[in-house]
């Protein structure tokens, strides 16, 4: 474990220092983090580190982490995942590279423990409701056999991950490029509130701290050194989850994709990853297990209880696979998509509501549910008897 000076000085240099900055390690390894900082702080020569250097408050910093919840992991300590070693001896990617100085965690899991049976899914953020259906029946399934679900809690496929895994009960981690007090997008705040619950948060940068484009890109490298394999589910030709692929390979990850229709744009990056050779075509959640090798072994022993979305009845579930990957449909909207009258519409949402599979949204619609606000059962029984 770190001495209490490295690891402060560590924490504010994530005040400064932008994630995946390769000139920071080098410094750190050879004089160490206490140092480097004093050093910043010392008059001198104006640098781009020294003028955000003198702004830092430390102080408040630690006291807005405290009132927050979070911890801050440094490498040594007993929950800090030694598979992102990999970071400070791989190829860089869009000029980044680099271990973290340090990880702000919310959340009471062990970031050590949950990665050691961890697999990524990734994709666009304009999703398909097949993209959405596959990344969540996939997440359920690699919940359901012990392994923890790695995604970067963004619209589309990622937030279908993350739910999926949570409607299976099983721990799931999301990577933010923001600080932890700034949730992004703001639409998710209630399903980061879930991940942290089951899981954890998790971000290279302090309390306060916003997302940029490039605080994103650096940001996948986490979520692709992390985890054991990183799954591709839709991307279209210009899309950001190529980089966590690109990061994936870089650190010897293996690389899966999820196939899709040849007239969808979304299949697209996928389909070429395929082609191209950097991914192995993979269709089920056994074929990813086979892919990541004896990873699965790590997993306990679990009585085979089937998934969740398994017990549903099929005209539920069927209403269940109506609801959008983001935003929300009135009930109307779900009866025909789903095929069924408005009547048993409203009787499944009683009983999706009634499972945290869905929710009421602000606008009188139903969106899939985030595993908290649940309505109470009055509510839903008044919901399925007005339209009986």
């Amino acid at each position: 474990m770190l001495p209490d000076e490295e690891r402060l000085a560590r924490m504010a240099l994530t005040c400064v220092v932008e994630p995946g900055d390769a000139r920071i390690a080098p410094l750190v390894e050879e004089f160490g983090a206490a140092d480097v900082w004093a050093g910043l702080r010392r008059p001198g020569p104006v640098v781009e580190w020294a003028r955000r250097a003198a702004t830092v408050d430390l102080d408040r910093v630690r006291g807005r982490a405290e009132e927050l919840g979070l911890r801050f992991l440094v490498p040594g300590d007993a929950d800090w995942p030694q598979q992102l070693s990999v970071l400070g001896t791989c190829e860089p990617v869009v000029q980044a590279r680099g271990v973290p100085l340090g990880l702000w965690v919310r959340g009471d899991g062990s970031l050590a423990e949950l990665s050691e049976r961890s697999v990524s899914i990734v994709g666009s953020r304009a999703s398909t409701p097949y993209g959405d259906r596959v990344a969540a029946d996939w997440a359920a399934g690699l919940a359901a056999s012990g392994l923890t679900v790695v995604s970067g809690a963004a619209y589309g496929i990622d937030a279908a991950a993350h739910r999926g895994a949570l409607a299976e009960g099983g721990p799931t981690v999301a990577f933010v490029a923001g600080g932890l007090d700034v949730p992004y997008p703001r639409n998710h705040e209630p399903l980061l509130a879930s991940i942290a619950r089951a899981g954890l948060v998790v971000s290279e940068l302090p309390p306060g701290e916003h997302p940029t484009r490039l605080r994103f890109l650096t940001r996948n490298r986490l979520i692709a050194a992390l985890s054991g394999g990183t799954v591709i589910v839709e991307g279209a030709h210009r899309s950001g989850a190529r980089n966590t692929v690109t990061w994936a390979r870089a650190c010897g990850r293996p690389v899966m994709a999820a196939p899709g229709a040849v007239t969808s744009a979304m299949s697209a990056t996928p389909h070429r990853l395929v082609r191209d050779g950097e991914a192995v075509l993979v269709t089920s959640v056994e074929e990813i297990r086979e892919e990541i090798g004896s990873l699965g072994e790590f997993a306990p022993a679990r009585p085979d209880q089937g998934r969740l979305l398994d017990f549903l009845d099929p005209a539920v579930r069927a209403v269940y696979e109506a609801l959008p990957g983001r935003g929300s449909r009135d009930l109307g909207d779900l009866a025909v998509r789903a095929g069924v009258s408005v009547p048993q519409a409203a009787a499944a949402m009683a009983e999706l509501a009634e499972r945290g599979l869905a929710e009421p949204a602000s606008d009188g619609g139903w969106r899939i549910g985030t595993t908290q606000n649940r309505p109470e059962r009055p509510r839903l029984e008044r919901l399925a008897e007005k339209h009986s």
